[in-house]
């Protein structure tokens, strides 16, 4: 069977948490190991979870059309298998920025503009339509695909997708340097501001670029920028060249969040950590289920908590699925076991440091900003199409595969949760032996997921602890909404 753009079906493989295959403009993804680990783009990947779902001859035939070659390597690429691009380095908390450059940190797609398309730093291609790219030079540009702060996910899945140019009209290509131009920081911003007015591209604009009078000033603006849901900062030192690697004359600044959540079971490691944990599955409060295995030390993989403890990890937000994005190990929690209680509150930290940095209003000074850069203001062009009057909703429920199925369809069953600022409802019923569930905003679509079970008996069970779990949790059955 298929799935519909943007839906997620999981499906139980050898281990015991299963995999997530997800369909994102007709390229299907699975969460396995077989399948992340290939060395192909992601558009030319299967797996045997994906093949078991849709039928080998239908794979087949997705696979021979997106069998394309790969572009000509960029300057400087060797045969890496990633585009040699600048690369930030974190701030620690004590290096003077005073006269470094400072623009927002953009939560969108990293994407390099080789002169003909745009290219991820994993050497895949990203698809623009020709009327989103029209009037680009032939020189590389680097920037991002974005859309707005907080969209990250949107923006990754138009970025990725094929066959659905309509959706690019709702990203910009957001261009903060000219890689190949010669010079310093400072007069290659000045080449992009005088050459972006003749390209004439309504989709593309320059990052504005402010100059720093120091470490209060970043932190003032660090604040400003995050309070709007920005991600955080970049800081460029004055005079700096366009190096293809990681650098220090590129930092990253960031607010991260903390959270503490449950070990639930290891992940094993590879390579070098062959033999050992690799990643930490964890249950976040919600119930939802992620890995964490940045942060974890050579002690930690030998050693690793003990299934049931608690412990803390820091993120810099939440998924639409309700996972942590870019969750990092921080440790265990002094008491962490099992019937700890829950945590009360969320602590900030500005990272690297583990400990909140106060800052106080009345030492930080706020200058009005230096643009060294004049945004070009996009307008939407006559030849793109014009949007959608309305979206389309996700399906109530997905086609149940042939073969296995001993139970009915059972009648939906739809819960609402509303307290304070949380305003959410969850649906659940079952396709043979599949339970599906439908989750999300109250008055929102909402997001779908299913998962399959080998008899009936396992179903039932697993949907009586669904249900309980969310009616434990303040979720209260009501009518569905018409």
């Amino acid at each position: 069977m298929d799935l519909n753009d943007g839906q997620i079906y999981e499906m139980q493989g050898s281990g015991k948490n299963p995999y997530k295959i997800k369909n994102v403009g007709g390229v299907y993804s699975c969460s396995c190991p077989a399948w992340l680990n290939q060395n192909a783009p992601s558009n030319a990947r299967t797996c045997k979870h994906i093949r078991k779902l849709r039928g080998d001859a239908v794979e087949e035939q997705r696979l021979a059309s997106a069998g394309e070659l790969l572009p000509p390597k960029p300057k400087g690429a060797e045969d890496k298998k990633e585009l040699p691009l600048l690369q930030g380095e974190p701030w620690d908390e004590k290096q003077d920025l005073t006269g470094w450059w400072m623009s927002e940190k953009l939560d969108g797609v990293r994407a390099y503009w080789d002169g003909k398309q745009f290219l991820s730093r994993g050497y895949n291609i990203y698809y623009a339509p020709d009327w989103f790219t029209a009037g680009l030079p032939s020189h590389p540009l680097d920037g991002e695909l974005w859309i707005a702060r907080k969209k990250f996910q949107p923006a990754t899945d138009i970025a990725k997708s094929q066959g659905t140019p309509d959706r690019w009209k709702d990203l910009r290509y957001l261009v903060f340097d000219a890689p190949d131009a010669s010079g310093p920081f400072e007069d290659r911003v000045k080449f992009l501001s005088t050459a972006a007015p003749v390209w004439k591209n309504q989709f593309t604009s320059l990052v504005e670029h402010i100059a720093c009078t120091g470490n209060d000033h970043v932190r003032a603006e660090l604040d400003r920028v995050t309070g709007l849901g920005g991600e955080g900062l970049m800081l460029r030192k004055p005079g700096s060249l366009y190096e293809r690697v990681r650098s220090s004359t590129i930092l990253k600044v960031k607010k991260f969040l903390d959270m503490e959540v449950v070990v639930t079971d290891y992940e094993p490691g590879e390579g070098r950590h062959a033999g050992r944990v690799g990643a930490l599955w964890v249950r976040l409060s919600t119930g939802v289920k992620c890995k964490v295995g940045t942060g974890l030390k050579d002690k930690d993989r030998d050693n690793p908590p003990a299934k049931g403890s608690i412990i803390t990890v820091k993120y810099q937000e939440l998924t639409d699925d309700g996972a942590l994005r870019f969750p990092v190990y921080v440790g265990p929690r002094p008491d962490g076991y099992p019937n700890a209680a829950p945590p009360t509150r969320k602590k900030e930290t500005f990272a690297p440091v583990p400990e909140p940095v106060k800052i106080e209003k009345a030492t930080v000074a706020v200058v009005p900003p230096v643009p060294v850069v004049a945004a070009v203001t996009p307008q939407k062009p006559a030849e793109v199409p014009k949007p959608k009057s309305e979206p389309k909703p996700v399906p109530a429920s997905l086609p149940t595969p042939t073969g296995g199925s001993t139970m009915d369809t059972t009648t939906k069953r739809y819960f609402e949760f509303v307290d304070g600022s949380s305003n959410k409802f969850w649906e659940v019923w079952t396709e043979g032996t599949d339970i599906v569930t439908q989750w999300g905003k109250i008055g929102t679509p909402g997001r779908e997921t299913r998962k399959e079970f080998t008899d009936a008996a396992k179903t039932q069970k697993e949907y009586d602890k669904l249900v309980a779990e969310k009616t434990g949790k303040g979720y209260s059955e009501k009518p569905r909404p018409a």
